[in-house]
């Protein structure tokens, strides 16, 4: 059902993403990712869902799909930004993460804004 909706572009996604090596283990790696959304439009916007596809170097992709970011379904108003973050442990590097968020303007319309993809990758380690 999202596939059918409007695209827009008019909401900016800005992702950074960290290896968390105090976190990190052989088998469990754990990335944590920083968004910020910014609404770029003339409309007032709520984010209503995520649906995220996280592949990594063995294995099927999976899929995370659920309401709002972070426990929040957040309303955007024309040139407010809202950031979060949040993580995401892979068994096997690298990996990466896209998607796209599902929002609703203030006439009930729904469209998707893209997530750019994003690599999972393990920091090169810099030998003296």
């Amino acid at each position: 059902m999202n596939e059918e909706l409007p695209i827009r572009e008019d909401i900016r996604v800005e992702v950074e993403v960290l290896y968390a090596y105090q976190h990190s283990r052989p088998g469990e790696h754990i990335f944590v990712y920083f968004i910020t959304i910014t609404n770029q439009g003339k409309q007032t916007v709520q984010l209503l869902s995520r649906h995220w596809v996280i592949t990594q170097a063995v294995g099927q992709p999976e899929e995370v799909i659920g309401p709002g970011v972070v426990g929040e379904q957040p309303v955007l108003e024309p040139g407010e930004s809202f950031s979060y973050n949040s993580f995401c442990p892979i068994a096997r590097p690298p990996g990466q993460m896209r998607g796209w968020y599902t929002f609703q303007n203030i006439l009930g319309q729904r469209f998707r804004v893209a997530i750019p993809p994003f690599d999972l990758r393990l920091p090169q380690r810099h030998l003296n």
